[in-house]
């Protein structure tokens, strides 16, 4: 994943959508959090979430919503963390 001619964002970004269309639970949390690592901001991720249902189509939607939990609870803990 190290940065070349795609960035380690994007290539972030493109693993957490991958991990939704093919309903891999064990790798959404995972690639969420090197996302976030990684500089991506929450829409971003979001964005990437809705392409990878619309990929996936219906199966692809609850592993969509655990990805949006996952962001939530990253995004949650990072502010904690911060105050």
């Amino acid at each position: 994943m190290e940065e070349g001619k795609i960035s380690d964002k994007t290539k972030e970004l493109i693993a957490v959508g991958i991990a939704i269309a093919i309903r891999c639970e064990g790798c959404i949390a995972f690639y969420i959090k090197d996302t976030l690592k990684a500089g991506a901001s929450r829409e971003e991720i979001i964005e990437t979430i809705g392409v990878a249902v619309m990929m996936g189509d219906g199966p692809a939607l609850m592993y969509g919503c655990e990805a949006l939990q996952a962001l939530q609870e990253f995004l949650e803990k990072r502010t904690t963390t911060i105050n």
